[in-house]
């Protein structure tokens, strides 16, 4: 049976679900999603996802004519619809139909879609053995310009930089800032182990704070791991003892080479297996249920 999406207020299948190709999500990108997960009947961390979908939509002066409450019974609403309890789920809000011009004045009515469905990022045996990455050239975009910490629709800079790891065989990319700090990779947050510490870059490098990586960082200090957000370069992931990413799609995931050298010992490290172990207890309970 095909998948049922959400658009403005009904359902549709995939056949029958379509957007004006005056709307300006997708003529500009203009407008932001989030990418939620749904674990055994439960939606993970839902209310930290919409409010950094209206955060998103504030920092762009787009007014999402739904309240959080009424955003929220659409993702679960979308998942009765297809009878789902494990799901990634796609929430997209556009500025909506306009007409050929840039001005947003023009556009009445934001465009409201939620689609749920099945996804996966990376093959199973990645996550025993650990992924080989590879430092894209494109740099992350400065908060000057589209600030990262905004979930936009506009993802050309992530794509050139999955583009690059296609054209390289590697299924992810390290992407830098324009100071050659670590921000982040295409889809995931980066985190190393060294002497026992976990450190991850700060927002201001140029990163989405993602809904995982704050959950890791939270774990990981319950387990009496010393936590530091600060800037590091490449070398210091050469030189790390292990090294990890996280991720909606992707969870937690270990990274063992880089740009063709080892990190540690070329072998997910004991604190990934340990961090990844735990997200995996947490989320058994955790979250919104998708039926009362």
């Amino acid at each position: 049976m095909s998948i049922q999406i959400y658009i403005n207020g009904k359902f549709y299948s995939k056949e029958d679900a379509k957007i004006s190709v005056f709307d300006h999500g997708f003529l500009y990108g203009d407008g932001v999603f989030e990418g939620i997960r749904a674990y055994n009947g439960r939606v993970f961390k839902l209310k930290e996802h919409i409010d950094r979908l209206y955060n998103g939509a504030n920092a762009l002066l787009l007014n999402i004519p739904l309240s959080k409450e009424e955003m929220t019974e659409v993702v679960l609403e979308t998942l009765r619809r297809n009878n789902l309890k494990d799901a990634y789920i796609r929430l997209v809000v556009s500025r909506g139909e306009g007409d050929l011009g840039l001005d947003p004045k023009k556009c009445k009515e934001p465009t409201i879609i939620c689609i749920a469905d099945k996804i996966t990022l990376y093959p199973e045996k990645m996550y025993e053995e650990g992924l080989e990455i590879i430092t894209s050239a494109v740099r992350r975009n400065p908060a000057e310009g589209v600030n990262p910490q905004i979930k936009s629709l506009n993802y050309l800079n992530n794509i050139l930089a999955k583009i690059e790891a296609n054209l390289y065989g590697a299924l992810e990319a390290l992407i830098l800032n324009t100071e050659d700090y670590v921000a982040e990779c295409t889809g995931d947050n980066i985190f190393i182990v060294k002497d026992g510490k976990l450190i991850t870059p700060p927002p201001y490098v140029g990163i989405l704070v993602g809904i995982t990586r704050n959950v890791i960082i939270e774990l990981a200090r319950k387990q009496g791991i010393n936590v530091e957000e600060k800037v590091f370069t490449r070398y210091e992931i050469f030189s790390a003892d292990e090294c990890f990413l996280t991720g909606t799609a992707a969870e937690v995931i270990p990274v063992v080479k880089l740009d063709g050298r080892p990190i540690g010992n070329g072998k997910p490290g004991p604190i990934t297996k340990r961090l990844l172990n735990d997200f995996k207890e947490y989320i058994k309970n955790e979250g919104i249920p998708i039926y009362n």
